[in-house]
């Protein structure tokens, strides 16, 4: 919700929360890799209870190619330009991260957003030798920056794109590099001139599929990094070892005065807290899910915590476990020693979860997106298309659940029966649902400077 006379967002996660409730949910919906010829697209789902169309898709943009393999999106403009009267939160940026084509959504009309413009995958590489766009961040100053996993060769270690208000590319963001392996996911915390990013892998090693080989061959990341946001430098790399392997979200506290955060080592299945000491950035394992002995596998099944988010008054932390099957809820009022509050099953290989509306839950629990109020958890199973075919087949065949988590405020978590997005039964087959965003902004996209 953009306030014209003061810009977009809000002045405080404070005043955040207490907006008005969601009544629109973006999510990205994929066609690649499910073996029907269609193009990726954007729906938009209605999410008022009091709506005739509560929890069903309204409206599908369709991209103008196949095979984009749409990912994580982002806004122009978030709570980091509020008090800018000159600005508005009204397009979204969509990459595709296989194709590094990047869309710009038009979302005047918020039912029906329609293809403002077109970013070619061709410009990108000519201009700055970058592909496989992921995260995007707005800036306070009106641009966009995108982290790049790849060279225009699918290399790592990637970089940062900059593109300026009209959407056109400025350039790298990054000067130097040197210690970066790879690159992934980033949040920056201006008061502290701070940026932290993570590691994935070379989109060469990823977009096959999952090769444990790949691993010991050191093919994926295990670091994070701290940058001096002014300068747009690393100041200093750490390194999480054998135990932080593919360190992917990255999430600081929304109090901008915060020095705390959290990373979630997919494959390590652990969470990793830091913070600032002395001047230096520290890194400790804060929270640890062991991996399980599973009939016709050959080794333990790791839980592979795919993302998390934090609430925006900083009390809870949240994260899915992919693999395994739960979504868990953390307090975190003592940021070093998280403190498991609430789980929930939803689907996983573990096999211990129910039906909703009668649907057995297909694959396991991926993006999560919480609500302003931090009332309402909502979740979707895609991770990525070779990945999910390989862990999950019967996903392509499905299609994707969306559903609504409800999250207790003094602890404690449960599906709401009454909410279930299919999105098996889509016009042109079963898709695949991936990241959410909701027209006010959300825990995951604003940043307070």
């Amino acid at each position: 919700m953009a306030h014209a006379c003061c810009g977009p967002g809000y002045a405080s996660p404070e005043a955040a929360m207490q907006a008005d409730r969601e009544k629109l949910l973006y999510t990205i919906a994929l066609y690649t890799g499910t073996g029907i010829e269609a193009p990726d697209y954007l729906a938009t789902v209605d999410v008022d209870p009091e709506s005739p169309t509560y929890s069903q898709v309204i409206h599908r943009l369709p991209m103008p190619y196949i095979g984009d393999e749409l990912h994580h999106f982002g806004w122009n403009a978030c709570s980091s330009c509020h008090g800018d009267s000159t600005k508005s939160r009204r397009f979204l940026v969509i990459p595709g991260i296989r194709s590094s084509r990047i869309y710009i959504v038009d979302t005047a009309d918020a039912k029906a957003p329609k293809i403002h413009k077109v970013i070619e995958s061709e410009e990108i590489k000519t201009k700055t030798n970058l592909s496989a766009p992921h995260t995007v961040h707005c800036l306070a100053n009106g641009k966009v920056m995108i982290s790049m996993l790849g060279d225009g060769e699918g290399n790592s270690p990637g970089g940062f794109l900059l593109l300026d208000e009209n959407f056109d590319i400025i350039g790298r963001w990054e000067n130097f590099n040197d210690t970066m392996k790879f690159n992934y996911d980033f949040w920056y915390q201006p008061r502290h001139n701070i940026m932290v990013s993570s590691e994935w892998g070379a989109p060469k090693t990823f977009y096959p599929g999952f090769d444990l080989k790949d691993v010991a061959a050191g093919n994926y990341g295990r670091q994070l990094h701290f940058w001096d946001w002014q300068k747009h430098d690393i100041i200093q790399s750490i390194d999480l070892g054998e135990e932080g392997l593919i360190p992917l979200e990255v999430r600081f506290h929304h109090n901008p005065d915060s020095t705390h955060g959290y990373v979630g080592a997919a494959l390590s299945s652990n969470i990793w807290h830091w913070h600032k000491n002395n001047g230096n950035w520290q890194v400790s394992k804060a929270v640890d899910v062991p991996s399980v002995e599973l009939s016709g596998w050959s080794n333990p099944v790791p839980s592979l915590i795919t993302d998390l988010l934090i609430s925006l008054d900083d009390r809870y932390l949240y994260f899915s476990n992919w693999l395994h099957g739960d979504i868990r809820q953390y307090d975190i009022s003592e940021p070093a020693n998280p403190q498991l509050t609430g789980q929930v099953w939803c689907g996983g290989l573990l096999d211990k979860s129910g039906e909703v509306k009668g649907k057995k839950l297909v694959g396991g629990p991926q993006m999560l997106q919480l609500s302003l109020d931090g009332k309402r958890l909502y979740v979707t199973n895609s991770l990525f298309s070779t990945w999910d075919n390989q862990f999950y087949p019967d996903l392509a065949k499905k299609g994707s659940y969306l559903l609504q988590i409800e999250c207790d405020r003094e602890g404690g978590l449960s599906i709401n029966p009454d909410f279930y997005v299919n999105f098996g039964d889509e016009p042109n087959g079963p898709s695949r649902a991936h990241e959410m965003r909701y027209p006010g902004g959300d825990c995951t996209s604003d940043i307070w400077v």
